[in-house]
């Protein structure tokens, strides 16, 4: 009798390890699926400029600086009400678009630049995410490309 509630105990005492300590690609994974800024890759994205396509270099350095740029601020988005305030800003210049695959979704960011912060809009499903990102290399360099070609 002590045997079976000496190994009940060891049961369930194991059972809730294994449910607060998951193993490390598990956790991985659960972040990867709910995080709000994810990493591109290359073969996935597609860069638009005003309509014009970015290859090779260019495109390797929006996708380094867009994975490497830190989350400011996640804004609020009603749908219907205040949508179009984040989709087409009055200031943001010329925008960035870039049409990306997770998974079996097409998602499509928008990127707009203002002197200290970068807005983003993602696109998917019937979502609308919009948040501000600090990206020092993309603020600089690229986003004033983008107004010479504008």
């Amino acid at each position: 009798m002590t045997w079976a509630v000496f190994l009940s105990i060891l049961a369930v005492c194991i059972v809730k390890v294994l449910m607060t300590c998951l193993p490390t690609g598990t956790v991985n994974w659960l972040i990867r699926k709910f995080e709000m800024h994810a990493k591109l890759h290359e073969e996935d994205v597609m860069i638009s400029i005003n309509g014009t396509q970015l290859e090779d270099k260019e495109k390797m350095q929006v996708i380094r600086a867009f994975n490497e740029a830190a989350v400011l601020e996640k804004y609020t988005i009603y749908r219907g009400y205040n949508e179009h305030v984040y989709l087409n800003p009055k200031n943001g210049g010329t925008p960035i678009v870039i049409d990306a695959k997770k998974g079996k979704y097409n998602v499509k960011i928008i990127m707009h630049k203002y002197n200290d912060h970068i807005d983003i809009v993602k696109q998917y499903k019937k979502k609308i995410v919009a948040y501000s990102v600090h990206v020092e290399p993309l603020q600089k360099h690229f986003l004033s490309a983008a107004a010479d070609m504008a």
